[in-house]
């Protein structure tokens, strides 16, 4: 009880980056198995934040401070961040997943994916694409 509230515990047993078996331990106001749950969804905000402050766009970077700006700054990031998660996507499941690394992680995330091959499109003529990237950007 914290706060005269009940609350779980609950734990599952997960693979660490290294291949061992580790405890992953969750307290909630929220039954176990509708804690875990909720957990993955928070996970995946999670990764979105990493990708915007150091896993891609960096936007810290930019200083600013006059919030239309920033807010501004959020949208576009925000569109160029479900582009890079969308091709990822699509090259994962339809062109060649992501290399599962021992610990039965992927070797980079949907979104890392992404990135890597709209920069290489973007940037090099050569680069043969596979599909039309700007397609993702269309909702058609």
């Amino acid at each position: 009880m914290i706060n005269e509230i009940y609350c779980y515990l609950s734990a599952s047993i997960i693979k660490s980056k290294q291949g061992k078996n580790e405890y992953q331990f969750l307290i909630s106001f929220s039954k176990p198995e509708i804690a875990f749950e909720t957990y993955k969804e928070r996970w995946q905000i999670e990764t979105m934040f990493k990708a915007l402050k150091s896993s891609g766009f960096n936007i810290e970077h930019t200083h600013l401070k006059d919030y239309n700006r920033i807010l501004k700054l959020i949208h576009l990031v925000s569109i160029a961040f479900l582009w890079c998660y969308l091709v990822g996507d699509f090259l994962h499941e339809k062109v060649k997943s992501i290399k599962i690394k021992n610990h039965g992680r992927k070797a980079k995330s949907i979104f890392k994916y992404g990135l890597e091959y709209i920069a290489n499109a973007l940037i090099n003529k050569l680069f043969e694409n596979i599909f039309n990237i700007a397609n993702f950007l269309s909702c058609t």
